[in-house]
């Protein structure tokens, strides 16, 4: 009966081997059912028109580790009329929600500036909810050069 021998040297290539394996694994992203489902869960599956909001973002974006974005409306931001919430959300990321800021009447202006991180080319989101049950939207298609939030 033969024996296996583990030496130093099968031993170091053998854990070389499986973390190849982690680090060749496919990066899980988001799908485009995934960012329907997550847009369609933050308006209450209420319709979403397109217009009204402005999504300023780079369709060429040289890193996405860090990628500059801004949503704004020119709501009046009145008690009757105003933006309540804007939402950003990506498709092909790990997860489709970048981020939910929540607004009223007393924010002044409706508007949103951040950084997010992009893990390769895809489709950004934003949708805001008015005060009058409303969602408007708008969307940029980006290239990512060199790609951020990859797991």
């Amino acid at each position: 009966m033969n024996r296996l021998q583990v030496t130093r040297r099968t031993a170091l290539i053998g854990s070389m081997s499986a973390a190849s394996l982690l680090v060749l694994r496919p990066a899980a992203f988001a799908t485009p059912t995934e960012l329907a489902g997550a847009i369609a869960e933050f308006t209450g599956n209420q319709p979403v028109q397109r217009g009204r909001i402005t999504l300023d973002l780079s369709p060429l974006v040289e890193n996405g580790n860090s990628v500059s974005v801004s949503v704004k409306d020119d709501s009046p931001m009145t008690q009757q009329d105003h933006v309540t919430a804007i939402a950003l959300f990506t498709e092909q990321n790990p997860q489709p929600n970048v981020i939910i800021a929540r607004l009223g009447p007393r924010a002044g202006r409706a508007f949103l500036n951040t950084r997010m991180r992009l893990a390769t080319s895809q489709k950004v989101v934003a949708v805001a909810g008015f005060s009058d049950g409303t969602f408007w939207s708008d969307q940029v298609e980006v290239i990512v050069t060199l790609a951020a939030c990859v797991e």
